[in-house]
């Protein structure tokens, strides 16, 4: 598809440009060839002037009058001009094709990422939903076979069904969030908001998952205030921490430092976790990525949309996000964000 909408629109450049170049090429041989014409005549009226006097002055007799114009010689030329347009042509032709490929294919390219990543996107998202619609389908298929079915049974599928639709919940929640953060028309309201607030704010939120794997999480309150939006930003920390206490063993602690230098601000998540391969970091920020030995090590589920949407809230606020791990040691994840 890309390429043949590619070869379409190399078409198009070339059926402008060459209309235009014929055009000219027409105006200019046509220019040409009436000046050649006027130098010919020019040339004859010299001659029989000059002639003229040399009869005048001297006396000199001719029989009959003589003509300098060879209409030959001017059919030739005229032709040398058009050949030299058609060269000309041609040379433009294969050059614009050349030139009109390279662009059209520049121009398709952000129209050919965009469509890569909305297929990427509804093929990864209906290989999740996949996952937990069959596991509920099976369930009630075993459940409607078994004709010693108990109210005990119904009472735990009816369980394990809720716990199916509450990952199908999450994963429509994440999706929904993902698409917001993605729509460049999306509510990007940015005001200055305290930093200090924002990350006690997140903290606040993320406790009760802190108090249930025994981690600690220590924070010195900051003064520095950034423009951003407030909620947005509350949900970047957020991610960040609730990756952190994830991924950490029970009995460790997850820190946040902030530094201000240089007009920004970065925000560093730290934990005592299981780290991040080498082979898994350049795609930790891709949408439903998972690090699998993390979550074996820990039994994690969840579906790899948080840092996914957690770069795009960052890239929103004109600022970077980076990572820096050691494996069996832990993770810091850096945010820079622009104080202005």
């Amino acid at each position: 598809m890309f390429k043949k909408t590619r070869i379409k629109l190399t078409a198009w450049y070339l059926v402008i440009i060459m209309v235009v170049s014929i055009t000219f090429s027409g105006v200019i041989y046509r220019f040409m060839s009436l000046e050649v014409n006027r130098f010919g005549h020019m040339q004859r009226l010299r001659y029989e002037r000059s002639l003229e006097e040399n009869i005048i002055h001297k006396g000199l007799q001719i029989g009959s009058p003589v003509i300098f114009e060879d209409p030959d010689l001017i059919r030739e030329i005229n032709q040398r001009i058009l050949s030299t347009l058609i060269l000309i042509n041609l040379g433009v032709l294969v050059f614009s094709g050349v030139l009109g490929y390279f662009l059209a294919g520049k121009t398709l390219l952000p129209i050919k990422m965009m469509l890569d990543e909305q297929n990427r996107f509804i093929t990864d998202a209906s290989h999740e939903l996949k996952t937990p619609l069959t596991s509920l389908k099976s369930t009630f298929e075993v459940y409607l076979r078994d004709s010693g079915r108990t109210k005990k049974d119904a009472d735990g599928l009816v369980r394990e069904s809720i716990d199916e639709v509450n990952k199908l919940q999450k994963l429509s929640e994440n999706l929904l969030t993902l698409s917001r953060f993605e729509n460049i028309n999306g509510d990007n309201y940015q005001e200055k908001v305290k930093l200090g607030e924002i990350l006690q704010s997140a903290i606040h939120r993320i406790i009760p998952i802190a108090g249930k794997n025994n981690i600690s999480i220590k924070f010195k309150d900051t003064k520095i205030s950034v423009y951003g939006n407030k909620e947005n930003l509350t949900e970047l920390f957020v991610i960040l921490l609730d990756n952190a206490i994830k991924y950490s063993p029970p009995n460790t602690r997850v820190t946040i430092t902030t530094h201000n230098t240089d007009g920004k601000v970065t925000v560093s998540v730290s934990d005592q976790g299981f780290g991040i391969s080498k082979k898994d970091l350049k795609s930790i920020f891709d949408r439903f990525f998972r690090a699998d030995n993390a979550r074996v090590k820990k039994g994690v589920g969840g579906y790899g949309m948080g840092l996914a949407i957690a770069k795009k809230i960052v890239q929103n606020h004109h600022g970077t996000i980076n990572v820096a791990t050691t494996v069996n040691k832990g993770s810091t994840f850096s945010v820079t964000l622009p104080l202005k």
